[in-house]
């Protein structure tokens, strides 16, 4: 037993600005005498590029996910939410520094990495948890067949493009209506700026708790984005008529097939993701700055200025 502090760092092994990122992270870690740790399943490609990760411990084989403190995550989104699915079952909050596009889940750029990490070695940072769902498929039988997770969206798709789904969605226990559609998306407050955002759903602030409910391509007269409820549940189903096969993906990480009959239920789930921050910026500013709106001629609130 050591009670050397862990602290897992995950990078995109396929940018290189990640992969020496990672580097200087490393070395900065150690030199404070806390224990890096990388992801078991591309630590041996991460040493082969960069030979000063070697000596790194690996998670799960060397080190169990309850012992790591926080992840550092040096990417985009997607790396975020591979990092979020590595802790997942214990209790280290995600720090983001963004070396991707947009970053929207990231809490920091590239040019404040050694500053983030000397405050993570101080423990200098605040833990805000997000609602994550909880995703559960039954055959047409009823037997529960697939479970899983999601941080941003469960979304339902038609596996064929030239297939339709046909669907019934239902809103704890009572159904809400049926149509044909290419898909059906189910998102947190965190996903609302993601797939949520790009089918025509709404931008939920993180301090919502809500869910959004968003047909895609639906034809139908009434099918519009809906916002409901934290402990609501939703259930899609893929009726049987339905020429083709579904599919269900969650955070675009995981999949799995939906055949005629299944049943998606979609809620909360009782494990939160957690979001390790530096600063409390309003989201109102991440909007601004991350998806690049146009402020110019704003003159604040009366008074601001006297």
């Amino acid at each position: 037993m050591t009670n050397q502090r862990s602290i897992l760092v995950v990078a995109h092994a396929q940018r290189d600005d990640a992969v020496d990122a990672a580097v200087r992270v490393v070395a900065a870690l150690r030199a404070a005498g806390a224990r890096p740790v990388l992801a078991g399943d591309d630590r041996a490609e991460l040493v082969a590029l960069r030979p000063a990760l070697a000596g790194t411990a690996a998670l799960g084989d060397e080190v169990a996910v309850a012992d790591i403190e926080l992840a550092i995550v040096l990417g985009g989104d997607g790396t975020i939410l591979r990092a979020a699915e590595l802790v997942r079952g214990g209790t280290a909050p995600i720090l983001g520094i963004n070396m991707g596009h947009v970053g929207f889940l990231a809490e920091i750029e590239r040019d404040d990495m050694d500053a983030a990490v000397h405050r993570v070695i101080a423990r200098d940072y605040r833990v805000e948890e997000r609602l994550a769902l909880a995703v559960r498929v039954k055959d047409a039988a009823g037997t529960v067949i697939y479970e899983t997770w999601a941080l941003n969206e469960a979304t339902v798709e038609k596996a064929s493009r030239e297939r339709m789904l046909e669907v019934v969605v239902e809103i704890d226990g009572k159904p809400l209506s049926s149509f044909g559609c290419d898909g059906m998306v189910v998102s947190t407050p965190t996903g609302s700026t993601a797939y949520n955002f790009s089918a025509g759903g709404p931008v939920i602030w993180p301090t919502v708790e809500a869910i959004a409910v968003v047909p895609l391509s639906a034809h139908a007269l009434f099918a519009k984005p809906l916002v409901i409820g934290p402990e609501a549940a939703v259930a899609i189903e893929v009726l049987e008529r339905t020429a083709g096969t579904g599919i269900l993906w969650c955070d675009g990480r995981r999949s799995h097939e939906l055949p005629p009959g299944a049943r998606v239920v979609v809620r909360r789930s009782d494990e939160p993701v957690r979001l390790a921050r530096l600063h409390p910026a309003a989201f109102t500013d991440r909007l601004v700055r991350k998806f690049r709106l146009p402020v110019e001629g704003w003159r604040g609130p009366a008074g601001a200025h006297s």
